[in-house]
């Protein structure tokens, strides 16, 4: 139980690991805001490729 002891106040003390983590989730959380702008544009998206395409079909 001592060694045991002894390798989780060594984990404690160690933050070698922290950066990572933090550009973790940093990383997360920059693609949940993208995925959340993209579905919160796609209707806006659609439709104006919506509008172009009726656009280019009455040209012909």
């Amino acid at each position: 139980m001592n060694k045991l002891s002894t390798i989780a106040k060594r984990f404690i003390k160690e933050d070698d690991g922290l950066e990572t983590i933090e550009y973790a989730v940093m990383t997360a959380l920059i693609v949940a805001g993208l995925v959340a702008a993209l579905g919160a544009l796609s209707g806006a998206i659609t439709g104006r490729f919506g509008a172009v395409q009726t656009t280019v079909d009455g040209i012909t």
